[in-house]
């Protein structure tokens, strides 16, 4: 899909505590992915227009929305084929509506339950949790300032681990399992290398010590049996490092029990493109209403109305 950007830059008459007006710079997190345009420390929004109309596109039309939750969930700009099937989603609503904005709801949360987001994205995050446990954080929710405990990755890390998970990666296309494959090897290899990790679990720790404190930090998700079969491999040096890393942070068990907590992270860090403790929140008071109100049904992200709520949010559409 390709869309006519035209950049609307209104002059600033401030000047710097130096004379000078603010400079025009361009702001890439994703290669070949929209940058943004900043005057100054002032975002510019741009002006985007209908090939060959005066037009404007906006968040609420169906093809642009669709557009952006591939951007903000996958790291890709759409596929054709499902490009077509999720605006056809919305556009059978034939404008009523109530409809419309039921499956613009329908439409985003599957990204983020979709396989190819469970396979990269929701995977980083659960190594990063089989490695690192999790952070210590405050919330106030319900006035009462107490520790809660959250993810522990970054949005920083996040985004540049998710897009080496995901390279070249489109479930449905030819090849894209061994694609996917290759990446999930190349990351974990990568992952285990890292000073962090040997800092955390130096070559000097026994198979046994490994494995435990892996499935300590992802909240023990292990049988017996496969706690004892990956002790037992990796003592053999049938599996590596990396291997066993990549099954504690696979096991059914924890994708199970870290799911919400997944979900809640990918609404700031997709939707708002921040942590959940940065810009307007300073602390998670904020992502521990919607962790509990997710919880509380049973992760029904529509009877939650977490979605909606982040689609409608002033700092949501204030993105584009």
């Amino acid at each position: 899909m390709k869309f006519v950007l035209a950049l609307l830059i209104t002059a600033l008459a401030a000047l710097s505590v130096f004379g000078q007006a603010p400079t025009l710079r361009i702001v890439t997190e994703v290669p070949n992915l929209p940058s943004e345009l900043y005057y100054g420390n002032i975002k510019v929004k741009p002006l985007r227009l209908r090939p060959g109309t005066n037009t404007p596109i906006t968040i609420n039309d169906s093809d642009f929305f669709v557009n952006q939750q591939y951007v903000d969930f996958l790291n890709r700009f759409p596929d054709q084929s499902g490009f077509n099937f999720w605006v056809n989603e919305i556009t059978s609503c034939n404008g009523n509506a109530a409809c419309i904005a039921g499956q613009r709801d329908n439409v985003s949360g599957a990204f983020f339950l979709s396989i190819e987001h469970q396979e990269t994205g929701f995977l980083v995050e659960r190594m990063y949790k089989a490695a690192y446990g999790e952070a210590q954080a405050q919330s106030t929710l319900d006035g009462n300032n107490h520790p809660l405990l959250v993810p522990i990755v970054r949005r920083s890390e996040f985004l540049p681990d998710s897009m080496q998970m995901s390279n070249g990666v489109v479930v449905g296309k030819s090849g894209w399992e061994a694609v996917l494959e290759a990446n999930k090897v190349a990351f974990a290899n990568d992952f285990v290398s890292r000073t962090r990790f040997t800092t955390a679990f130096p070559l000097s720790m026994s198979p046994a010590q490994f494995v435990d404190g892996l499935n300590a930090n992802a909240g023990n998700p292990l049988s017996s049996s496969e706690r004892g079969s990956l002790v037992t491999q990796l003592t053999a040096g049938t599996i590596t490092r990396a291997q066993v890393v990549r099954a504690v942070a696979e096991d059914s068990d924890l994708a199970t029990a870290e799911k919400n907590k997944a979900f809640v992270l990918m609404q700031y860090l997709g939707y708002l493109r921040r942590d959940p403790n940065t810009g307007p929140d300073t602390d998670y008071t904020g992502y521990e209403y919607w962790l509990q109100k997710l919880n509380n049904h049973g992760g029904d992200f529509h009877a939650a109305q977490m979605v909606r709520s982040f689609l409608v949010s002033g700092e949501y559409l204030n993105r584009f």
